[in-house]
């Protein structure tokens, strides 16, 4: 079982990050759940959401205390979260941002593996807004291999309709965009 742990602020799409990813492994035929954590934070308050992609049934219905996987859409938290909480020895910490490797090293002290895209960037010359959920998504991808590219397509479509395409064109970009140490 793989298990992720979502970072972002409230209104940011970690939480439609997280639906997408398990229903994107779904439609592969694996196993999948996906959750929020928050409370009645406002708008830009951090939150987290959490997945769990499985090639078997999942019996855990608790938060991810151990994720393989952190995905940290809004760069700023880094300063207020220690995203490497619980991480596992080996895991990998997948964080929007323009630094390099080693100026991020150097600013948070992380020591985990990185997968480092400028999701920002992309959102904004895609689609003409800094939501980074799909963008995200693609350096997820890239990152891991949880899943192919081809399984987001459907429920990228369903939860977007017509501004699918731009977010799957940001989702694709992100994953030719992304740099994964080791």
């Amino acid at each position: 079982m793989v298990e992720i742990r979502f970072h972002g602020r409230g209104g940011q799409g970690a939480v439609t990050s997280a639906e997408l990813t398990a229903l994107a492994a779904i439609e592969e035929g694996k196993y999948a759940q996906a959750f929020p954590s928050f409370g009645p934070e406002r708008r830009g308050a951090p939150v987290m959401a959490f997945v769990r992609v499985s090639e078997g049934p999942i019996r855990s219905r608790e938060k991810v205390y151990t994720p393989d996987i952190v995905v940290v859409l809004d760069p700023s938290l880094m300063q207020i979260v220690n995203v490497e909480t619980g991480l596992k020895e080996g895991g990998l910490v997948i964080l929007n941002s323009k630094k390099s490797a080693e100026e991020i090293r150097r600013e948070t002290g992380l020591k985990a593996r990185l997968a480092l895209v400028d999701a920002s960037r992309i959102a904004m010359e895609t689609m003409r807004v800094p939501i980074t959920n799909t963008t995200m998504l693609g350096a997820l991808l890239k990152g891991t291999g949880i899943m192919s590219i081809d399984a987001l397509r459907g429920p990228i479509q369903e939860r977007f309709g017509p501004i699918a395409e731009k977010n799957l064109k940001a989702c694709m970009r992100a994953f030719d965009e992304t740099t994964v140490e080791g």
